[in-house]
């Protein structure tokens, strides 16, 4: 293997899952409350780019989020790292936690979940 061959290999690997991470929208408070206010399903998804956990989840959300019965879904991510406040502001201790809201409420809640029939069901419950 070639030093070039081996960098892009590297870069490959450290960009999938960004990557991946990159969908859904970052937390801001102001859309979050419009897409509640709204009645919109709303997911809030605590992520850590280092947490092998939240990149084992990130896959089964986004394809359940690509689903016809899931697409209505307002997908909100929350830098583990970087929004303190946020956390403090949903009790949130860990990342990979997943947190549906139905509206206004606060309807389910889970950390460390990667199986999708399980996301999948707190996912019902907002819609």
């Amino acid at each position: 293997m070639t030093r070039r061959s081996a960098l892009l290999a590297l870069a490959a690997f450290f960009a999938a899952p960004l990557a991946a991470i990159a969908a859904g929208q970052p937390f801001e408070q102001a859309p979050f409350d419009a897409a509640r206010k709204a009645g919109k399903p709303v997911l809030v998804m605590v992520y850590a780019d280092w947490c092998p956990t939240c990149r084992k989840q990130d896959p089964v959300v986004e394809a359940l989020l690509k689903t016809p019965e899931f697409a209505k879904v307002a997908l909100f991510r929350v830098d583990f790292d970087m929004q303190e406040e946020v956390l403090a502001a949903f009790k949130v201790q860990r990342q990979s936690t997943l947190i549906v809201f139905k509206g206004e409420r606060e309807v389910a809640r889970s950390t460390g979940d990667t199986k999708p029939d399980s996301i999948a069901a707190m996912l019902r419950k907002g819609l």
